[in-house]
Order: structure tokens, then C-alpha cells, then sequence
């Protein structure tokens, strides 16, 4: 949870992964081929296509050259009547026909690299040119990346990663507000993966750097094809609007429009739609298993995901823009939707998520949250939080009968932080110089604010679900929300004894370590929520 620094499969999105040569600018003859499709890709280089069903053939044109791809003629195409053969076959996958990107970059004389300003990016920052680099970047980004800063990136990452080993590989996806692309390195010691997400310009409107390469994650086993649908939105506007997808009843549960809704609000940390966290897509799962009981869920990338670096330069960061806002408009866009009961639209948060869910109730100045679902949220204060897990934590390795002398230094150091954010001589407007969690505002904005105080003082149906074997908000954390809500008669709690902080039953003793593994959310909890919210009167 306290980690403060897709299925994105759907028609706007595109997905190909191709190697981008280390140091040189042009392929060349010995590079592997890249195969791309082929439409999006002509259409994205100014061409003109055209395709001919009686002759099952593909015409590309712009300016004086044409270029016909025949799929009867896989090893040759046409390029202004002459016929050339190419060293790989033409492809027809999942109904697109893709081709190697250097035959329509010699047809259509353009270069892939100068045809993409992510790869004259990652060029730039590669040969120490920050100068080159910064004039890629948008305005929005611009003060945190100076040519200066940008001349010495590279070098620091292979100090603090390990020496590059080969070619990245490149992924590219396309939502409704970036073309995100990324790069991932093989390096000495491990890997990492740099994120550019590009806007409608061209320009990189945000940079974002991953460590944790390796995904595990498999679909669970209740998920059912044919009974689900998705599709790509946009949650708010302007510089930090955030893409995310829409899934609906399908199938037996389609004549039952319009449908309950839930918002899901993720936890700390940058984090996509599918709130992927090592083997595990906990929202993913929450999404496909809802709306095969009938009940259709929104989630979206966080925006300390999707705009990570421009969130970053704001040093007066808080909870609720973080969390709350968007939150607030996902219910706002599903109101305005005809298969959506605008009068029965849920939010649930999990972990940070849920213990900023009395916040968002408070904020809800419409009243168009029907009820609310916590997931594993902490009842009390953030700060106390940090240090009740770190302890948790110690306990959790001692009795697993491991070495805990690390884990004893890192508690220490993480008890002190929130020691200093409870201390009362400390405010917004004095905050201690050098504190080491970033931005400091967003810490001592929060310092007095307990989520279920305040939910103490509210109304309106809630659901709070905590797994035992969480050390990370620790099963007594579901006894303080009784305590602190028993005046109120319209919540209702659950307790599942081998669930962990990701919602998955775990057999072991969790620690986090079994967060690699695949996993998936336990099936009774989407029951539960199903259940509760079938039962419940808005």
C-alpha cells in the first residue's frame, strides 16, 4: 500500500513489439524485421490505402509512389509496377495485415526512426544529447527535463542499473488520451523499462520509469468468455485526463441495462487501470468477475501513472487530487450514460483507495454515489498506518523464523517518518526541511484526518471487506472501523481468513514475497459485492 513514488485491449488500442537498435538511427540490412500493421502505420505516414476485396490486395500511395501488397504474393510486393521480393513473408494477424516496416519506410521514403519522435528520444538520451531530447518534450514537462539534466540521464541509469545488454524492446499503446511507448532494457544486473507517453503532437507529455518488468499474471478461473464487453473512455478533461476502460453485462446479463456501476479507486503508488502489482491485476479481476453478475465497472489509469512526471512538479500535492477528483468525475461520466442506473453507482477503494472513500462521500456534493465498498482500507491515520505495517511486518518475518535485522532498520526508519509527521509543531505551513517522502505536502496536509472518524459522521450504504493474512492494513484495522461506525446501522463487514493485501488467498504466512506469483482475487469477494449490491436501496 505505502509505496508513494493494461488490459488495454480494446479498439483504440494498439500493440506491437519490435527492437529498437542501441545506438545507431537507421536499420539496416541485418536488423531484424519489424512488423507493423499495415494501415495504421501507411495512414500514420501520410499514405493514402486502399483495399481491393476481389483481388485481396492492399494499395498504398503518396505523392508519386505506390505500393501494392497482394496476400497471394506474400514474398514480393509492387512498388510503382516493378516487382520486389522482401525477406519477410506478409502476415494476416487477427485480421490486420502487418509488414515489415522497412519495405513502406523505402516505398514511402521515411525513416521508422525519424518517423517516431519516441525513438529520436530514447537515441538522444542514449548519445548524451539533452539538447536533441528537450526539444521532444512538451511544455508540461518541460522544467523537469532541461537538456542539462537530460545530458547525463543515461549514464546514471547504467550506473544505478547495470551496463545495456543488446536492443530494447518496444511496445506501443494508443488510449484516448497518450500514445504511450515503451522501452524495455535488458541490462548487467536486471532491467528496467522507460515509459514516453506522447501527445496528439508528437511531443513526450510525460516520462515514467519501471523496475518491476517481469508480470505473471493469469486470468482467473471464473472469468467467462461472451459475458463481458469493453470499451475505451476518458475520465475528466484537460492536461490530466486519464484513459480507462468501461466493462458491461454481455450475454445473458445484456437485457438487464441499465446496469449498477462501480468506480474503482486504487491504492498508493502509480498504478494502471488494472491495478497490476507484480502477479496480480486486482481490478482487472474485480472487472470481469462484477460485470459477469451483471454489475459494469469503470477503471482507469491513476494519475500518478499516466502523468507521473507532471504530477510530480506540483509541490502542493494532495489526497484529493490524487485520489479523490478523479474518482468524483469517473462517477460524474457514468451518471451521464444510458445503460448505466445513474441511481446506483458505487465506489470502491482499495487500500489508500479505501481509506479515501469518506473523503470522496464528503466531496460528493451531487449525491450521486449511491453507497461505497472499502477493500482492505485503514481506519485510522496514514501516518499511524505506515508504522502499524512496518511493525506487522517485523512480526509477520520473526515468525517465519527468517533473519529480520533488515526489515528491523527499515520499520525504524519508516516509524521515524511517521513520528515526524505526528509531530504537532509540524504544518503545511512548517514543514521539517529534508523530509524524505516526496512531496511533503501531501503528508502533512492529511496529518489530522482519520477515514473513519469522518465516516463516523456520515450516511449512506457501506461495505468494508479485510483480508486476515494482510500485514500491509493488518486484519485489526476491520475491529477500529466497528468501533468507530458502530452508531451506524446501514455497514456491513466481512472478515476472509487466508486473504492477503491483493484480495488473493494465500496459504502461507504473507510477507509481499508471494506478490510475484500469479494470483487473483478471491471469487467470494466479487460475490460479496454482487450480492451487497443487488441487496442494498440506494
Amino acid at each position: 500500500m505505502l509505496k508513494k513514488n493494461l488490459k488495454a485491449a480494446t479498439v483504440l488500442s494498439l500493440a506491437i513489439s519490435i527492437s529498437l537498435p542501441a545506438t545507431t538511427a537507421f536499420a539496416g540490412d541485418s536488423d531484424p524485421s519489424v512488423l507493423v500493421p499495415l494501415r495504421s502505420t501507411a495512414q500514420s505516414l501520410g499514405a493514402k490505402v486502399h483495399w481491393n476485396q476481389a483481388e485481396q490486395s492492399v494499395t498504398i500511395t503518396k505523392n508519386n509512389q505506390t505500393l501494392i501488397i497482394r496476400l497471394g504474393h506474400k514474398h514480393s510486393v509492387l512498388l510503382n509496377g516493378k516487382e520486389i521480393a522482401i525477406r519477410t513473408p506478409v502476415q494476416v494477424k487477427d485480421g490486420n495485415v502487418v509488414i515489415d516496416r522497412e519495405i513502406l519506410d523505402q516505398a514511402l521514403a521515411s525513416s521508422a526512426v525519424e518517423s517516431d519522435p519516441a525513438d529520436i528520444f530514447i537515441e538522444a538520451l542514449q548519445a548524451g544529447n539533452g539538447s536533441a531530447a528537450a526539444a521532444l518534450t512538451a511544455e508540461s514537462i518541460a522544467p523537469a527535463l532541461p537538456a542539462a539534466a537530460l545530458n547525463g540521464l543515461w549514464s546514471n541509469y547504467e550506473q544505478l542499473f547495470g551496463k545495456v545488454k543488446g536492443q530494447a524492446t518496444k511496445t506501443e499503446t494508443v488510449n484516448s488520451v497518450h500514445r504511450s511507448v515503451s522501452y524495455t532494457f535488458l541490462t548487467e544486473a536486471a532491467g528496467f523499462q522507460i515509459i514516453l507517453r506522447l501527445n496528439e503532437g508528437g511531443k513526450v507529455d510525460d516520462y515514467y520509469i519501471n523496475t518491476s518488468l517481469p508480470q505473471t499474471y493469469q486470468a482467473p478461473a471464473y472469468e467467462r468468455a461472451g459475458v463481458y464487453t469493453e470499451q475505451e473512455i476518458t475520465v475528466g478533461s484537460g492536461a490530466l485526463a486519464l484513459p480507462g476502460t468501461l466493462t458491461l453485462p454481455a450475454g445473458e446479463n445484456a437485457g438487464t441495462a441499465p446496469f449498477p456501476a462501480v468506480v474503482l479507486v486504487h491504492g498508493s503508488g502509480p498504478q494502471d487501470r488494472d491495478s497490476t502489482i507484480g502477479g496480480a491485476k486486482v481490478f482487472r479481476d474485480l472487472a470481469v468477475g462484477l460485470a459477469a453478475q451483471g454489475v459494469a465497472v469503470l477503471r482507469y489509469d491513476k494519475v500518478t501513472y499516466e502523468h507521473s512526471l507532471k504530477v510530480s512538479l506540483n509541490p502542493t500535492f494532495t489526497l484529493k487530487r490524487e485520489t479523490v477528483d478523479d474518482a468524483l468525475a469517473a462517477v460524474e461520466l457514468l451518471k451521464g450514460m444510458d445503460n448505466i442506473d445513474s441511481s446506483r453507482i458505487y465506489v470502491a477503494g482499495h487500500s489508500q483507495g479505501g481509506y479515501a472513500v469518506p473523503l470522496m462521500i464528503q466531496a460528493d456534493a451531487g449525491k450521486n454515489i449511491a453507497g461505497a465498498i472499502i477493500l482492505a482500507g485503514p481506519a485510522g491515520k496514514f501516518a499511524d498506518i505506515l508504522a502499524l505495517q512496518q511493525k506487522e511486518l517485523v512480526a509477520r518475518v520473526k515468525q517465519l523464523g527468517m533473519d529480520s535485522t533488515l526489515y528491523e532498520q527499515q520499520a525504524a526508519q519508516y516509524i521515524a517518518i511517521a513520528d515526524i509527521v505526528n509531530d504537532p509543531q509540524y504544518t503545511t505551513e512548517n514543514m521539517p526541511a529534508n523530509f524524505p517522502m516526496q512531496p511533503a505536502f501531501w503528508w502533512f496536509e492529511q496529518k489530522s484526518y482519520a477515514a473513519s472518524e469522518l465516516a463516523a459522521k456520515q450516511a449512506g450504504p457501506l461495505l468494508i471487506l479485510q483480508g486476515e493474512n494482510d500485514w500491509q492494513v493488518p486484519a485489526g484495522q476491520l475491529d477500529l472501523w466497528k468501533q468507530a461506525l458502530k452508531n451506524r446501522s446501514d455497514v456491513e463487514y466481512k472478515l476472509y481468513p487466508k486473504v492477503n493485501h491483493l484480495l488473493s488467498e494465500y496459504d502461507g504466512l504473507s510477507i509481499g514475497s508471494e506478490y510475484a506469483a500469479p494470483s487473483n482475487v478471491d471469487e467470494s469477494i466479487i460475490e460479496d459485492i454482487a450480492s451487497w449490491i443487488n441487496r442494498v436501496k440506494p
